[in-house]
């Protein structure tokens, strides 16, 4: 099969002809049909992440049609799947209690196993596996990604975003643009923020209620007089100290920060500002996926039309055209989001 291969950190991806993936006992082989370009894969082609090393395969949001099946898999050759990014087992205390995206033996492929830059993907725990809906194109399927997903479970499982609720959002990538899409859904008003105007703009022409350019603005301080006293949520969506800190300082008494961003490499200790945490009496939620349970229910409500998520797919891109995405990602980049849709070039 034809895969992009990284041999070098920080450095263009190699298409490769490699060996085909060994079908799994307890999964399958999926034909990739769309496989979003995401920042956690930023993490790993520049050499942050732990479990990402020379000679891997990335990618973690992907879309397929099952062309071999393993003797204890649960579906079958021909249907069309999507999968979260997180395969849990099924059968430890977390699995069983609802939270699989805690799952001590997960296995995410792209980190640690071959992942979906590749025109096939080994899928184990396939039980995890949801059918794609009809009416759902490939590459919007792979838009949904960890990030819609994430998104999703970060305002209704974390933070109980409740209508009327002000909402801070600190990103405007695919993660923070997932979150106010979903919040705005949820009866929430929402204030955004980045330090690119373009993005800010065109966040706004998708719904969101105030805008705040932190270069040019105290993050903190704009945001206490637009909600009239401080967020009661906030989502951090890129998993450095700035934008956590904003996060924090930005919230009302009582109120609810999310970290959504993931902390890679150096970020992934940081100074925060714990006298606002304690002064406040906030809460403070890491988050990580999303149960594989909840994903029918919410491919439910977009085939339904109650949230429009073509906005978050910008670019269709070839395989070899993820290199540049990735390599996008150093600085400030456009709106929405890429997913690779030709594995042939």
């Amino acid at each position: 099969m034809r895969a992009a291969v990284i041999r070098a950190f920080n450095e263009d991806l190699s298409i490769e002809t490699v060996p085909d993936p060994v079908c799994p006992e307890n999964g399958v082989v999926l034909k990739v049909e769309a496989c979003g370009v995401c920042r956690s894969d930023f993490h790993g082609w520049t050499g942050e992440h732990p479990k990402v090393k020379p000679g891997d395969i990335l990618g973690h949001e992907y879309c397929g049609t099952v062309v071999e099946a393993g003797a204890q898999a649960k579906h079958k050759v021909g249907a069309r799947l999507i999968a979260p990014f997180i395969l849990a087992c099924g059968s430890c205390p977390a699995c069983q209690t609802g939270v699989s995206n805690t799952c001590a033996s997960q296995i995410v492929p792209g980190f640690g196993t071959p992942g979906a830059y590749a025109e096939l993907v080994a899928v184990p725990f396939d039980h995890n596996l949801v059918p794609l809906p009809e009416s759902m194109t490939p590459a919007l399927a792979a838009g949904l990604g960890c990030r819609v997903t994430t998104a999703w479970h970060a305002l209704t499982d974390r933070a109980n975003v409740r209508a009327g609720e002000w909402v801070a959002i600190h990103g405007t990538g695919g993660i923070g643009l997932s979150a106010m899409l979903l919040a705005k859904m949820l009866g929430a008003q929402v204030v955004v923020v980045d330090v690119v105007d373009e993005k800010l703009e065109h966040a706004k022409s998708l719904g969101a209620d105030a805008a705040v350019n932190a270069i040019k603005e105290n993050v903190a301080s704009a945001i206490h007089d637009i909600t009239g006293g401080g967020a009661h949520v906030s989502i951090e969506a890129l998993g450095i100290e700035a934008t956590t800190n904003a996060s924090i300082d930005c919230l009302r008494i009582l109120g609810r920060h999310v970290q959504v961003g993931m902390p890679a490499g150096e970020t992934g200790m940081m100074t925060v500002n714990m006298r606002d945490i304690y002064g406040k009496q906030l809460s403070f939620f890491g988050t990580r996926g999303m149960p594989a349970w909840k994903y029918p229910t919410l491919l439910d409500m977009i085939e339904r039309g109650q949230v429009d998520i073509r906005p978050m797919v910008s670019r269709e891109v070839t395989l070899s055209g993820a290199s540049a995405e990735l390599a996008a990602m150093r600085g400030p980049t456009p709106p929405g989001t890429a997913v690779i849709t030709d594995f042939t070039q």
